[in-house]
């Protein structure tokens, strides 16, 4: 997901087209991919789809999947710190990290294309789940010559061992951002995200600069291991809740045994835009009574009345099993395209009133109660 935390550094778009927003200029290209991904010395499933060719559009089938016994991961001493590591690196002294690997996540018929990047970063930029990496594009600032592209924050996609469960890589989920004109109809590279398209186009040995970490609205709390985490994205903003999943269900962290309630809810188009299904189906088969998850499929479900499934339409129709859940302490996590919010916020509040609730009143103690994490862009 791409986000921004500062209203003054611009935003790096991953544009959905399956929330509330109906329409939108931004469409997407099929584009390369690479070569094959580095595999992990671990006995875990990592097939990677790899192509040379640039007309063809190849999908990354199967990401890691979760795996009973939990994996072992290292070093235990990322779990020492009491605090999130903060701004380790700043805009204009960056760490040089090194893409490993880039491969697409959705299928043909997703409106768009979704890829999935990783990093290393050499165990020198180490971070929490919940948080954000700023990328620095490659070239100059068309806007201010002479100086570098601006910060574009992603949030990270893996726990904090990573994907190669060593803590020294970090994954981002990006959505190429391409612009099409409303009035023609045809592209205009001009306008296209930079920071999506370097990230998407990359190789595995380029260099990319990068900032932070950053964040603490999405951070995990975990002084409580039976909490109930309701978590709710539209597209790549499932990116932080991949990196909780991984942590509860897939890696084994001494410090860190789940026994709690993660119930997610992911909208998007449809089936082909779906984004780490096998994990996520693989936590259900395993942990089917700690692990929830709800697809939203705009495209080709609908709701009660008739029109497109969107995530708050899911929402709705467990609203009172949610309610029950807040009520007694769950956390609710929204991470996605801004334009997500208002539809979910007119739902709950007219869930409230059913329930002869001010809605106003509920989110003003959720929020003292710090049970509402928000992070959208």
């Amino acid at each position: 997901m791409a986000h921004s935390a500062l209203s003054q550094v611009p935003v790096a778009f991953s544009v959905n087209n399956d929330v509330s927003l109906r329409k939108s200029v931004f469409k997407s290209t099929r584009v390369t991919f690479l070569e094959k991904s580095r595999t992990s010395s671990l006995s875990l499933d990592f097939r990677v789809a790899s192509s040379q060719s640039r007309d063809r559009s190849v999908v990354c089938m199967s990401v890691q999947q979760a795996s009973k016994p939990k994996v072992a991961v290292s070093p235990l001493s990322l779990e020492d710190a009491k605090e999130p590591p903060m701004h380790l690196f700043k805009n204009k002294e960056p760490y040089t990290g090194t893409i490993v690997s880039v491969e697409r996540l959705v299928g043909q018929n997703a409106p768009g294309e979704t890829c999935h990047i990783v990093i290393d970063h050499g165990g020198k930029v180490p971070y929490w789940e919940g948080q954000s990496y700023g990328i620095i594009p490659p070239g100059e600032n068309p806007k201010k010559p002479g100086n570098p592209h601006n910060v574009r924050l992603y949030s990270i996609a893996s726990t904090r061992y990573g994907d190669s469960f060593d803590g020294k890589t970090a994954t981002l989920c990006v959505r190429r951002a391409v612009y099409y004109d409303p009035e023609t109809g045809k592209e205009d590279p001009s306008k296209n995200g930079v920071c999506s398209n370097f990230l998407c186009d990359s190789k595995p040995g380029d260099k990319v600069q990068i900032t932070g970490p950053s964040g603490k609205i999405m951070l995990l709390p975990e002084d409580n291991p039976n909490a109930t985490h309701i978590m709710i994205a539209t597209g790549t903003g499932v990116a932080p809740y991949r990196g909780y999943l991984r942590r509860m269900f897939m890696e084994n962290v001494p410090t860190f045994k789940f026994g709690g309630l993660a119930w997610l809810f992911l909208g998007v188009a449809n089936t082909d835009s779906l984004l780490y299904d096998d994990e996520f189906s693989k936590y259900l088969e395993d942990y089917p009574d700690n692990f929830r998850f709800d697809r939203a499929l705009s495209r080709e479900q609908k709701n009660r009345n008739g029109g497109k499934m969107y995530v708050q339409d899911k929402i709705e129709e467990y609203s009172d099993e949610v309610f029950k859940l807040l009520d007694n302490g769950a956390h609710i996590y929204f991470c996605g395209l801004k334009g997500m919010m208002p539809g979910i916020q007119e739902t709950l509040k007219k869930v409230a009133e059913q329930r002869g609730e001010s809605w106003e009143e509920k989110l003003s103690q959720l929020k003292k109660n710090k049970q509402w994490h928000v992070e959208v862009y």
